[in-house]
């Protein structure tokens, strides 16, 4: 059963659902193209026009990439390889890593890119690249047993996935160690599936790459990295056995653009020596401004910046996660990242301490934020008397320092850690009467809310550029000479305009009344025919294609869904649906999505919350979700249950103290609780408006 009828079963409605359709077979639609079986080498894919990408669905981090080059550096240095061959790129999606061979050598794909490691078995049936990284594999064992030698542990069962590079691993571990025994499971499990197990209890360890679980694993998890159980494992691109001329060019390509991601740790470069390396590890912040992850995307003004400059010079990025802008600094001193691109304000202080910084990228002006009804401040006389929450780490606090030390008279609310977007929120419920921002964080709020307003701006416009050590004046006359060519110039514009002017939230309109012989939407009849494969209300449907869309077919989000049910592209590609403007393929893809959504919760879920955590997710994406299920477990309430307690949970996912210990890091949680909740109701609006037709 799917979730429209659970959902309806709870609320005691009657209606007709049909039966729900089989999935697709892997294979059939799984592509962006009509498929065809081509077993040949280049020559052949070269008649084709064509090279087959193949990865499994819904191929994306298990978690937001804090240290390290994302996994969506495979397929773009892939799609990046088959241009260069002068063809045309297609992705093909398996439902698991154990399909990935079987398509291949039937014809149906030409090159497996994922996070596909090397091992004898793939070996006899397939033929694999150059390494494009090397891993280490880790147990992962409950939280009590970390630091704990494997020989020390006691009798150990290791569950792995069948088919895995982990099978093969566990299997030489209890062939050495009387003590291990090992347990076949199901192949299709994620890393991220076999972490949650053995922090259930449900598994007593398992195996996961180390670049895995740098994601997976976060400060307050209930499971530990144990001892490395293999310590080099090479993840490659895998070609048919007889490809030799396709794998002969994919090495060379491997070798000429330095698709690795292994990277030092700790190694203070200058320019010099990172084009060298041709990775640019960029130290940034978890914030909506620089650095997050949204439905599977990651996104950020900063992060935009630094991908462009990085493929201006044939760089990859890898990002080094710090929250404060000490953390950062000592990052950067440490030689664990090449530059910090977080909205860094030039400060005097700043510059005291022998930091170099690029020219600026950005000229903002710090501004005080009050909320909406609050009178704007003719001179900065009129703040006497008046209280100011900030975060003591940043440039706020320094000018209200001056002020006060200039005599006047205002009261500064230090409050430690606090995000501009945590700040402006607590003014805006009255917790605090005013914050600061500088315009650019203030300008990204209004996009969202309009329960706030600027009452003051500072002048002169302050200085927001890219921090460096002193040494790299190399690195700092390239961001220069990018920053002269590229500030207000398109590129530049368009993302600018993207995160800080663009609407986050479809231009209200008055709905569509529910009358008597009249129709909901103007896409009843296909909501209806689609909505039946899937066991799905239409009118639930319906609602939800409102709260996206407002039954616009055209409309595009600022983070680039489409379509009437505002899917990614990406995500449209995984179900083999592109031209997302298209009523027919909008709906059918965003359907699908859902469905497979559903799929990811618990089977044990009451019928009714499954239907509130998969809108949940389609709006923020599941990783988030689940990071506040395992949020709102921590804090005593049901992870089972949204409202008032998945929900609460979500909310604070938006505070650095809380998304620093999440797997997917920051989410602007209001927009899924809001989701949620104006989806039930005006579905249960629409129910009860046709009931009264009827």
């Amino acid at each position: 059963m799917r979730i429209g009828i659970m959902f309806l079963m709870c609320l005691l409605y009657s209606l007709l659902i049909g039966c729900s359709e089989p999935d697709p077979g892997v294979g059939e639609v799984v592509s962006t193209f009509e498929n065809y079986q081509e077993t040949g080498d280049l020559p052949a894919l070269r008649e084709r026009g064509f090279i087959r990408l193949l990865a499994p669905r819904f191929d994306q981090p298990s978690g937001l990439p804090r240290d390290g080059i994302p996994t969506s550096e495979y397929q773009i240095q892939a799609e990046a390889f088959v241009r260069h061959l002068g063809l045309e790129p297609r992705w093909v999606y398996a439902d698991n890593y154990g399909e990935l061979s079987g398509l291949i050598n039937s014809g149906m794909a030409d090159i497996i890119v994922t996070n596909f490691s090397v091992t004898r078995e793939r070996q006899k049936t397939l033929a694999f690249s150059t390494p494009v990284n090397a891993v280490q594999e880790h147990l992962v064992v409950p939280a009590e047993l970390a630091g704990t030698p494997l020989t020390e542990m006691g009798p150990l069962t290791i569950s792995v996935p069948e088919g895995t590079s982990y099978q093969e691993t566990a299997s030489k571990l209890a062939s050495r160690h009387e003590h291990v025994d090992i347990e076949i499971i199901d192949g299709d499990l994620s890393d991220e599936e076999l972490v949650e197990a053995v922090e259930s209890g449900e598994l007593a360890a398992t195996i996961v790459d180390n670049n895995m679980l740098d994601n997976l694993i976060t400060p307050d998890s209930q499971v530990a990295e144990g001892p490395v159980v293999n310590r080099k494992r090479r993840i490659a691109w895998a070609v048919r056995k007889d490809s030799t001329a396709l794998l002969d060019e994919i090495n060379q390509y491997i070798t000429s653009e330095r698709v690795i991601t292994s990277v030092d740790t700790h190694d203070r470069r200058d320019w010099a020596t990172i084009k060298k390396k041709g990775v640019l590890r960029v130290i940034t912040s978890n914030n909506p401004a620089s650095y997050f992850i949204w439905r599977g995307e990651l996104m950020g003004f900063d992060y935009d910046l630094m991908k462009n400059f990085a493929k201006k010079h044939r760089l990859r990025v890898s990002v080094v996660v710090r929250e404060t802008p000490s953390q950062m600094f000592e990052a950067l001193q440490a030689g664990e990242g090449d530059l910090i691109a977080a909205s860094m304000t030039i400060t005097e202080d700043r510059k005291a301490q022998g930091w170099l910084f690029s020219d600026r990228y950005l000229e903002v002006n710090e501004q005080l934020i009050g909320r909406a009804d609050d009178t704007p401040l003719a001179s900065l006389d009129k703040l006497a008397g008046r209280s100011v929450a900030v975060n003591p780490e940043t440039a706020y606090h320094d000018t209200l320092k001056a002020l006060q030390q200039g005599g006047l008279e205002v009261s500064i609310v230090e409050v430690e850690g606090a995000s501009t977007e945590m700040l402006i929120e607590g003014v805006a419920k009255g917790d605090y009467d005013l914050t600061m921002a500088d315009s650019h964080l203030a300008a990204m709020e209004s996009t969202y809310r309009d329960d706030i307003a600027v009452l003051y701006q500072f002048e002169p416009a302050k200085e927001i550029a890219w921090g460096l050590r002193q040494e790299q004046s190399g690195l700092q006359e390239a961001l220069n000479q990018y920053i002269a060519r590229q500030y207000r110039g398109l590129y530049y514009n368009i993302t600018y305009n993207r995160y800080f002017k663009e609407k986050k939230t479809i231009a209200t309109h008055e709905a569509y009344r529910v009358e008597a012989g009249k129709a909901i939407s103007p896409y009843d009849d296909l909501v209806k025919k689609e909505s039946l494969k899937y066991g799905l209300d239409w009118r639930l449907i319906t609602s939800q294609m409102y709260q996206e869309s407002r039954f616009n077919p055209k409309a595009r989000s600022f983070a680039g869904a489409q379509g009437l049910l505002q899917v990614m592209p990406r995500t449209g590609r995984q179900f083999g649906y592109t031209n997302l403007t298209k009523p027919e393929n909008g709906v059918a893809a965003g359907l699908a999505y859902l469905d497979w959504l559903e799929q990811r919760f618990p089977a044990r879920l009451d019928l009714a919350e499954k239907l509130y955590f998969t809108l949940a997710a389609y709006n923020a994406g599941h990783g988030h979700v689940e990071d506040a299920r395992r949020l709102a477990q921590r804090l005593g309430k049901d992870p089972d249950k949204w409202f008032g307690h998945v929900e609460d949970a979500m909310l604070l996912l938006a505070k650095p103290q809380y998304a620093r210990q999440a797997r997917y890091g920051y989410v602007r949680g209001s927009e899924p609780v809001k989701y949620v909740r104006e989806i039930k109701n005006r579905y249960l609006g629409y129910v009860a408006a046709l009931q009264e037709q009827g």
